[in-house]
C-alpha cells in the first residue's frame, strides 16, 4: 500500500529495559521511594529509549514497554476486572477475568502522546488482542457467578475497550498500531490445537471488532501479529480464513526460520494487505548472515510487491520486565541488522 514505506523498519514494541528503571521498581516495591519518583524514572528510561531508536536509524519508535511489566499489561493496568494469580504460563503471570472488564482510562494513549512528542519519527502502540486475553484469562468456573458467561463474551467486551482505545489512538495523531496475539498462528495448523477457552471463529470475530474503523486517516495502519512462529505445515484454508475474517491493514509474519510453512502464510495473504516480515530472530545473540535473509525477502517479492512490506525482528526483546531475551548490546546489534537490510532492499527510499 502507499505510504508503507513509512514504517519500514519495524519492531515490535518491547525493549530490554535498564539497569537503573529495574533498579527504581524495586526501589519503589521496598518503599524507598514514591510513585512520582518511579514516573520520573520510567519517564527518563522512555527518553532515552527513543534516542536510540532514532540513531538506529527506526522508522517507527516506541516506550519500549518501559511503564508495563510486559506486553499484556497496558490493559491489565488500565482495566477492572482482572485478577493476578500466583501461577505462571509460559513463563509470564497467569491473570483471570473475575467480571466483565472496564477501561478505568487511556490504556496507551497518554505514553504513546510522550514518545510522539520526542521526535518526528512515528510512534507506534502495540496492544494484546482482546482474542489472546480472552483466550489466557477466561475462568470456566467463574462463568455464571461473578464472571464473564463466556470466553466469547468476555472477548466481545475487550475487543470494545481496544476498538475505543484504538480510535483514541489516531484521534492524537498515531499513526501504526499493532494488536498481538502469539496462539493464532498455530490455528493455521494442519493438526491445529485446542485454542485456549476460544475457538479460532470466536477469536476472528473477537479480533474483527476490536481493528474496525469506519475511516481509516492517511497514513494509519492497524496491524496483526499472529504469533512469533509459523507452524510445521499450513493449511491454506484456515490461512486465508484468518486473513478474511481480520480486516487488519498490515500483518506482522514470521520469515527468519526458512520454512515452507512461513512462506506459505505469505503466499495465503490477500495483495491488498500490508506485511511485515519478521526476517531476524530476537531471542538468539548470533547475528544473521545477510546474503541469507536477503535470498528469503528475495523469493518473497516474488509473491508480494516489496513496495508493500516492512522488515522486523521476530518478537519484543523482552517478554517480560525481568526476562529480556538478550542482552541491551545484543539487542542493538540486531536492530543494526534490521535498519541495514532495509537499505539492502529498499536503498534510503524511507
Amino acid at each position: 500500500m502507499a505510504d508503507t514505506f513509512n514504517y519500514r523498519i519495524d519492531h515490535h514494541g518491547s525493549l530490554v529495559r535498564p539497569a537503573e528503571l529495574l533498579a527504581a521498581r524495586e526501589q519503589f516495591a521496598r518503599g524507598e521511594i514514591d510513585e512520582a519518583a518511579l514516573r520520573e524514572a520510567e519517564h527518563a528510561a522512555v527518553k532515552e529509549a527513543v534516542v536510540l531508536q532514532r540513531k538506529l536509524r527506526s522508522t517507527v519508535v516506541t516506550d519500549g514497554d518501559f511503564p508495563r511489566e510486559d506486553f499484556r499489561s497496558a490493559v491489565f493496568d488500565g482495566v477492572s476486572g482482572f485478577r493476578r494469580t500466583e501461577e505462571t504460563v509460559d513463563g509470564l503471570p497467569s491473570w483471570v477475568a473475575e467480571s466483565l472488564p472496564k477501561a478505568k482510562g487511556p490504556l496507551l494513549a497518554d505514553w504513546t502522546g510522550t514518545v510522539a512528542g520526542l521526535t518526528q519519527i512515528a510512534a507506534k502502540a502495540s496492544l494484546p488482542s482482546p482474542a489472546y486475553l480472552a483466550a489466557t484469562c477466561f475462568e470456566p468456573g467463574l462463568a455464571g457467578s461473578s464472571g464473564p458467561a463466556s470466553a466469547r463474551e468476555l472477548g466481545e467486551a475487550l475487543a470494545e475497550i481496544i476498538q475505543a482505545e484504538i480510535e483514541l489512538l489516531v484521534a492524537r495523531g498515531v499513526k501504526l498500531i499493532q494488536l498481538n496475539n502469539p496462539l493464532l498462528l498455530a490455528q493455521t495448523s494442519t493438526e491445529a490445537p485446542a485454542l485456549g477457552a476460544l475457538s479460532f471463529e470466536d477469536a476472528l470475530a473477537v479480533e474483527a471488532i476490536a481493528v474496525r474503523l469506519d475511516t481509516r486517516p492517511e497514513g494509519v495502519r492497524i496491524g496483526v501479529c499472529p504469533g512469533w512462529e509459523a507452524p510445521a505445515a499450513v493449511d491454506r484454508a484456515k490461512a486465508e480464513q484468518l486473513y478474511g475474517a481480520v480486516p487488519a491493514d498490515r500483518w506482522v509474519l514470521p520469515y527468519y526460520q526458512d520454512t515452507a510453512a512461513e512462506f506459505d502464510l505469505l503466499k495465503a495473504l490477500p495483495e491488498d494487505r500490508d506485511v511485515c516480515l519478521t526476517v531476524v530472530d530476537a531471542a538468539v545473540p548470533e547475528l544473521e548472515d545477510i546474503d541469507a535473509v536477503m535470498t528469503r525477502i528475495d523469493a518473497a517479492a516474488e509473491v508480494k510487491d516489496i513496495e508493500d512490506m516492512a522488515i522486523a525482528p521476530s518478537r519484543g526483546f523482552a517478554d517480560s520486565a525481568t526476562h529480556p531475551l538478550l542482552s541491551a548490546e545484543d539487542q542493538r546489534r540486531k536492530l543494526v541488522l534490521v535498519e541495514t537490510l532495509a537499505r539492502y532492499c529498499w536503498g534510503n527510499e524511507f
